[in-house]
């Protein structure tokens, strides 16, 4: 707004000033007056409600303004508008807090009787691991686009997530940064933060695991578990590392497994045969940090006696398995946990950055990650509203959905709900447990030390947008079976199924409105041919909406451009574009396609809002669609309603969907792709084991340090300066010895190539 309240009543902290209730009344008073013409909801729903409140540019009182003003707006359409302006609130409550505790904030969401009442998280991300692709669509886009389909449904939901920040692994970070834990998390989360919001991750609050709530509920659901008998003491045998003075986290531990031998397992799970590992266990421990092999020293620990909790682990899990979505593989996993008989699980570990144990005999231990960090969603959602138990404590009238990677499953399925259990607190447990297989890139891993694959602070500065991207994550979900993300194949589908399937059929429907009707939406007469149609296209979108009930979100989209096909092949049998030009009746026939078109057209404007949020928007932007039609159409079993009506008329029309060029997805894997991936080859009888672990270590080595190219440079550098010939030999000689150990890696003859000169003539 160019016009702000005049009356500042508090300076802030920030440098910003808090107004009066009653300049915000007057002010209200002036906007409500403005707004007093039937514009005002389509100019409100185009104010950019997602403005950062971090932009020095939003002010305090620009964001009291909207709150105190949503009310007189009424139009349920804002409900997106309302929930970011919570969450902007929310933000500058818990900044100023003294200077804002008087206010009254919007009420925020809680379970409400007769509603299906949805409490949905995704996996919380390490703070210090700038996410993936992968990680991306396993957990939080996931989660986004389940969220955003059930509030299309009239679901109450409530959506939280938040970074993981305890552990070894932020303090090693921290070292290598020299900056303090704290300081590593405040970075890292603004980094989260930041990538999630360019993804259009719709968080109701996106929170963190450094809190004083998350303190206060950790320890009080410990003491609930040590009162009620389901803790126990043990001396445990743990790794330590010398070189680096401490105790090594599970997840800084790598060797061999002592079930399957893969020779990557950590110090907590197998991600080859998924089965649980002490650390001692492994075979030929290394740590991952110096890479020296730790010792094994003795320390006394606490442990969640999860035997004793099995009996009503698996009472609870065979009434929630089979009334609730699990995925195929979840179940799986937790089965085999089941099959194999629970352990004890250690709860405590000798680190200082963590939640801090408050039993006196423990008071030098924090919590173990993996205890302490579901009790995250609860402080999170603690964060988000002081009524947090209406949701964790209200199995009655909650559902939970936990979204997932498959490698969280046995501490969602089997640990987190043990905890619940034995804390006796009518805690809310897992109602639908929905977990991904691996999304790999290309024919390879992610690694961002090699350089091999895209990360979400790089995605940006790819030039495609965010959309685009969503919606090929999406395509190539890995519901059933790992799947691998592909420049070609994004390209390809992005051209066919974007660009000439999606993106063609709702820009010609718009540009036939424009260009034949003036445009306004023309009478429409029903033919056995539309009828035949609109039951088609009726279908598709149940089973679109059967499909994400189960949250088979993958599946779903395909049934979105199954319409946009039908709606394609309708208008290309049908030519509008001749019709328009003959007689009467074949005017009123391409007015019908035209009219039946764009109405399509709005509907898939709908469904795409789960995948492609702002595509959504620009199309219901472009036919000027009225917002009710996206409270209307997925309703019940889904209803194709006609939104655009005779005479209605549309806004400007333009392209969806840019094509991605042959020589810009080139540069872009290229770019992405790092170094050589190298295969193995068994020379001369070596172990393969061997060969393999000695290939990894060459190859990280050069690719990490890219030894060759500057070496290369600095011999022919050497040689232009006509240096002498013995420096030149030395330098030369390290050329060729790099070489030797990168033609060893690659299993190939290390021998240098005869010279072969030329032939005279």
């Amino acid at each position: 707004l160019t016009i702000r309240p005049s009356f500042p009543a508090l300076l802030l902290p920030s440098g910003q000033h808090l107004f009066s209730s009653n300049a915000i009344c007057r002010s209200v008073l002036w906007v409500v007056s403005w707004f007093s013409s039937a514009a005002s909801a389509s100019f409100v729903d185009s104010w950019d409600f997602s403005c950062d409140v971090f932009q020095e540019s939003v002010s305090v009182a620009d964001v009291i303004l909207w709150a105190a003003l949503y009310p007189v707006l009424s139009d349920s359409s804002l409900a997106l508008g309302k929930r970011q302006i919570y969450r902007n609130l929310k933000f500058i409550y818990s900044t100023e807090n003294e200077a804002m505790s008087n206010l009254t904030l919007l009420s925020i969401s809680l379970p409400e009787e007769g509603k299906r009442n949805i409490l949905l998280t995704s996996a919380l991300p390490y703070v210090n691991n700038v996410p993936h692709l992968g990680n991306i669509i396993g957990c939080v886009l996931s989660a986004d686009v389940f969220s955003r389909y059930g509030r299309l449904r009239g679901w109450n939901l409530l959506f939280v997530c938040g970074t993981d920040e305890y552990g070894t692994a932020t303090e090693n970070k921290a070292r290598e940064e020299g900056l303090t834990p704290q300081q590593i998390c405040d970075k890292y989360h603004a980094v989260h933060s930041s990538i999630y919001k360019w993804f259009q991750i719709d968080f109701d609050f996106f929170g963190r695991t450094t809190t004083e709530k998350q303190t206060e509920i950790a320890q009080d659901i410990f003491w609930r578990l040590h009162k009620n008998g389901f803790l126990v003491e043990d001396t445990v045998e743990q790794l330590r590392c010398e070189n680096c003075q401490r105790f090594l986290a599970d997840r800084f531990v790598e060797g061999t497994c002592p079930h399957c031998s893969y020779p990557e397992a950590r110090g907590d799970q197998c991600d080859k045969c998924g089965r649980l590992i002490n650390a001692v266990e492994l075979r030929e421990p290394q740590c991952k940090v110096c890479r020296q092999t730790p010792i094994i020293r003795s320390s006394k620990h606490l442990f969640l006696d999860l035997p004793k909790l099995e009996r009503q682990l698996e009472q609870w899990l065979e009434k929630s398995t089979s009334t609730g979505d699990w995925t195929a593989n979840a179940k799986q996993i937790t089965r085999s946990w089941i099959r194999d008989g629970l352990k004890p699980r250690c709860i405590t570990r000798d680190l200082q950055w963590g939640t801090p144990v408050p039993h006196p005999d423990f008071k030098e231990k924090v919590f173990y990650v993996w205890f302490d960090a579901p009790i995250g969603y609860l402080s999170i959602t603690a964060s988000y509203t002081n009524e947090w138990d209406k949701w964790w404590k209200n199995p009655q009238q909650v559902e939970l959905y936990n979204f997932m990677a498959k490698d969280n499953v046995p501490f969602h399925s089997v640990v987190f709900p043990c905890s619940l259990l034995g804390a006796q607190d009518n805690y809310t447990l897992v109602n639908h447990l929905v977990a991904t297989e691996y999304l790999n890139y290309e024919d390879t891993k992610f690694s961002k030390s090699r350089g091999v694959g895209v990360f979400g602070d790089m995605a940006k500065d790819t030039g495609i947008p965010s959309d685009v991207w969503r919606f090929y994550l999406l395509y190539v979900r890995p519901e059933g079976q790992d799947s691998a993300f592909s420049w070609a194949d994004m390209a390809l589908k992005n051209n066919s199924e974007l660009l000439n399937n999606l993106g063609n059929f709702i820009n010609r429907a718009g540009m036939f409105v424009t260009k034949f009707f003036e445009g306004c939406v023309p009478e429409m007469d029903l033919q056995r041919e539309e009828k035949k149609l609109l039951a088609v296209v009726g279908w598709e979108l149940q089973q679109y909406i059967q499909l994400m009930d189960k949250v088979r979100i993958r599946d779903a989209l395909k049934h979105i451009l199954n319409i946009s096909r039908h709606g394609n092949q309708y208008i290309q049998v049908n030519e509008p574009w001749k019709k328009i030009k003959g007689g009467e009746s074949d005017r009123r026939r391409a007015g019908t396609v035209t009219g039946v078109s764009v109405n399509i057209a709005c509907l898939l404007s709908v469904m795409l809002f789960p995948y492609m949020p702002l595509v959504s928007q620009t199309i219901r932007d472009q036919l000027n669609a009225p917002q009710s039609c996206i409270g209307t159409m997925l309703q019940g079993t889904g209803t194709f309603v006609c939104a655009l009506s005779a005479g209605h008329r549309i806004g400007t029309v333009s392209p969806l969907f840019q094509k991605l060029e042959t020589d810009q997805i080139e540069a872009l894997k290229k770019r992405f792709g790092g170094q050589q991936v190298f295969d193995v080859k068994v020379v001369g009888g070596v172990d393969p084991e061997k060969a393999e672990q000695l290939t990894k270590a060459v190859a990280d080595l050069l690719i990490q340090h890219q030894c060759l190219p500057p070496q290369g440079e600095k011999v022919r550098a050497l040689k232009a300066q006509k240096a002498e010939k013995d420096v030149i030999a030395a330098e030369v000689s390290k050329l060729l010895e790099l070489k030797k150990h990168l033609a060893l890696a690659e299993g190939k003859n290390a021998a240098p190539a005869p010279q072969t000169g030329k032939k005279k003539k």
